[in-house]
């Protein structure tokens, strides 16, 4: 297949997530099976106009704030003229129409919607914009296949008039050989850890609420990632008095990342809602239980009292309660990281490579007999 990526970002850009490393994992999959794949994305100050990562041709335009603006102009200049059997548009934020572009038949990917958690993170009027962008998805992309990456997405699409029938669900995958369980790593007192962006919608202000009711002395907590909200959470930490109990280590690299997942006691995480929950996933490969939100998207990558434990979104009291449990039990620790492990190794990226590249050919298959 030749088949045309776009997405805002790639997973070269520094504001790279979640999102583009799925992106990059299943379609660079893809690329080395033999499939032609160019990715139309936004770059950011310095960034070259053309690359090539994982095996994919990478086009990029604007920064992560013109992109929308300038995408389907830059498609028509650029990539209009070249034969793509199947474009995929990767919904992020602002979705794009690309049904109206005039261009080779949409799939839609879809890691999650934002709906009203918009306004939890961005001003008023942003937030509003990206409520909007969402609201017409069933008539802009009627009749086009869907994939979400989880139940939870997939139920989003159906409330915005996206036939269900039209929605497949391929659940992403994690490197479960990279990560993996090291029972000597375990930090010898309770540590948990947060891995994530410091934004305020993904709710770290819970966890260290949280780790402050727990009320254990040698307890220690572990933040990484970096954000605009990181001022305001090193401000509440000094505020509940927790001193050099709680530890802000900034952005991190892959190794640092698995040795701070094998060493933590449990990964906690109280976002409102995801797409999925790839870190849980990572924390389970690596025999760490997780304590997180019951919440959409989240839910189906901890499964409750088995790989972790969830607890009513914004409930400091319920995941203190639960932190507490495992910082009492070390063996609970162990058993708990054990089944996570378990539970983790049926998520690869392999399978997700398959079961996007067999979607793909049915659309492509199904649109050439009409």
């Amino acid at each position: 297949m030749r088949l045309l990526l776009v997405n805002w970002q790639c997973r070269e850009n520094p504001l790279a997530g979640g999102a583009e490393i799925h992106l990059h994992e299943i379609f660079g999959r893809l690329a080395t099976r033999g499939h032609d794949i160019t990715l139309l994305c936004g770059g950011w100050d310095g960034a070259a106009p053309t690359a090539r990562l994982d095996g994919i041709a990478v086009e990029r335009v604007g920064t992560r704030y013109t992109f929308p603006l300038l995408a389907r102009a830059a498609y028509r200049r650029r990539l209009s003229a070249l034969p793509f059997d199947l474009l995929i548009e990767d919904v992020n934020k602002i979705p794009l129409g690309t049904t109206r572009w005039g261009g080779p038949p949409v799939v839609v990917l879809v890691p999650h919607l934002f709906g009203g958690t918009a306004f939890q993170e961005l001003a008023a009027p942003l937030a509003a914009a990206v409520w909007l962008a969402e609201r017409p998805l069933g008539r802009v992309y009627r009749g086009a296949p869907f994939q979400a990456i989880s139940e939870s997405t997939a139920a989003d699409l159906g409330a915005r008039g996206i036939p269900l029938t039209s929605v497949t669900v391929i659940h992403p995958g994690i490197d479960t050989v990279g990560y993996t369980p090291d029972a000597a790593a375990r930090a010898p007192a309770p540590l948990f850890a947060y891995l994530g962006r410091l934004k305020r919608y993904k709710g770290v202000h819970y966890v260290i609420r949280a780790f402050a009711a727990l009320r254990h002395p040698d307890a220690t907590l572990e933040i990484a990632g970096a954000g605009d909200y990181r001022p305001a959470l090193e401000r509440l930490a000094a505020s509940l008095d927790l001193g050099d109990r709680v530890r802000f280590l900034g952005r991190i690299g892959e190794e640092e990342k698995r040795e701070l997942l094998r060493r933590a006691w449990a990964l906690v995480f109280a976002s409102p809602k995801e797409g999925w929950g790839i870190t849980n996933l990572e924390a389970a490969a690596s025999g760490t239980p997780v304590v997180a939100s019951n919440s959409p998207g989240i839910r189906e990558s901890v499964r409750d009292g088995e790989t972790g434990y969830l607890v009513p979104h914004g409930d400091t009291e319920a995941m203190a309660s639960a932190m507490r449990r495992l910082a009492a039990d070390p063996s609970l620790v162990s058993r708990l990281g054990a089944q996570a492990r378990t539970f983790a190794e049926s998520f690869t990226w392999e399978r997700a490579a398959d079961e996007t590249e067999r979607h793909l050919l049915e659309v492509l298959t199904s649109h050439r007999a009409r």
